[in-house]
């Protein structure tokens, strides 16, 4: 077959069904991903520049997606080695391989990142989140004790401008290396579709995420090293919770503003069944679709890591930044070379605190 040009009907008929492809746009071009020879050393290359695989063949030197392409490069490749994702007749993982084993790294790291996505709480808790060349990274020490130096004010002749002194944290947070070997082999997997194996890299991504998230709540409470702990209030009444006690937290965020809160499941079923936010139309949308309403205009995140006697109040503009050194990759050479029991995912993450004044703790139990 000429994989030059495939019409409007051949694209049909090769059903790659990629999620985002059950809506073919015309004709597709795929004489430059043609020329492209999929293998270890162009991982290589992408790595050397901080790439992803898709990333690299994006580029201008390899065979970047026109506007409105209803295919990226690396769907186009797996168009070109007719790998299907989903549908009545998806590929086989020994399909995979026999047609185009190098594809295969990158459509797990891909399905893993899938998996992330769904648990999108976590981009919900940083301020930022930023790339670093070094295992180390000292973070900024803004100084806010006294406003009364860096607040707006008029400044007449020879009268002291306002500063806000921000210098460098006395002590750098480490970047630690997270990982997760898939132990499994190719026996168990060779038969299994891709559509099944999908989801175990859907679950993947998901638990490394509600992990990060669990990193960045012992961040929020106990601080990055720098004796930046969050500030913590105490409850009216020792092992209770109560509506006053959530604005007794809210009241303590000034300049800041509340607008997220953390918590473990046990706490989170004390706030939803508070008499106070009892509104009816915040049930409804709950026992339908599992929205949770925000009490004080704060959203509601659960975190089983949080400790349960705990409630985090967040300002999450301020107060934590995510820190990454390595982002998520895959062993590309070993799964290319089928040795899925050795093969890691992993990453290099930390979190820092920004400013401290923008997390404080509830403590329902002292």
């Amino acid at each position: 077959m000429d994989f030059n040009q495939f019409t409007h009907s051949q694209f049909i008929a090769k059903q790659i069904q990629n999620d985002n492809l059950f809506q073919p746009l015309g004709d597709i071009d795929l004489s430059r991903a043609a020329s492209i020879e999929i293998s270890k050393e162009l991982y290589a290359e992408a790595d050397s520049k901080g790439f992803t695989l898709t990333e690299l063949l994006e580029s201008d030197e390899y065979d970047p997606s026109g506007i409105g392409s209803p295919l990226d490069a690396f769907e186009r490749q797996l168009l070109l080695s007719g790998i299907k994702l989903s549908g009545k007749s998806p590929t086989t993982v020994e399909q995979f391989y026999q047609q185009s084993p190098a594809l295969l790294p990158e459509f797990m790291l891909r399905e893993v990142k899938k998996g992330m996505s769904m648990r999108p709480e976590l981009n919900k808790l940083i301020a930022n989140s930023t790339t670093i060349a070094s295992n180390s990274y000292t973070p900024f020490f803004i100084n806010t004790d006294d406003t009364t130096k860096f607040s707006l004010r008029p400044i007449g002749d020879g009268s002291e401008v306002p500063q806000l002194m921000v210098t460098e944290q006395n002590h750098a947070v480490n970047v630690v290396d997270y990982g997760l070997a898939l132990k499994t082999s190719y026996k168990a997997l060779r038969y299994r579709t891709t559509s099944q194996f999908r989801v175990l890299l859907w679950y993947i991504g998901f638990k490394i995420q509600t992990d990060k998230i669990g990193l960045l709540v012992d961040c929020i409470i106990n601080g990055d090293g720098n004796n930046n702990a969050a500030a913590t209030v105490n409850t009216a009444l020792s092992g209770t919770l109560t509506y006053d006690d959530l604005i007794t937290l809210w009241s303590n965020f000034s300049p800041f503003e509340m607008n997220t809160i953390i918590c473990h499941v046990n706490q989170l079923k004390s706030i939803l069944t508070l008499s106070e936010f009892k509104d009816p139309m915040a049930g409804y949308r709950f026992q339908n679709s599992g929205e949770l309403f925000s009490p004080l205009g704060a959203g509601l995140v659960r975190s089983d890591e949080v400790p349960t006697d705990l409630v985090i109040g967040l300002d999450n503009r301020f107060a934590v930044e995510e820190v990454i050194t390595q982002p998520l990759m895959i062993e590309y050479d070993k799964v290319i070379d089928q040795r899925f029991e050795e093969a890691v995912i992993s990453e290099s993450v930390t979190y820092a605190k920004i400013l401290k004044e923008a997390a404080i703790v509830l403590d329902t139990n002292y």
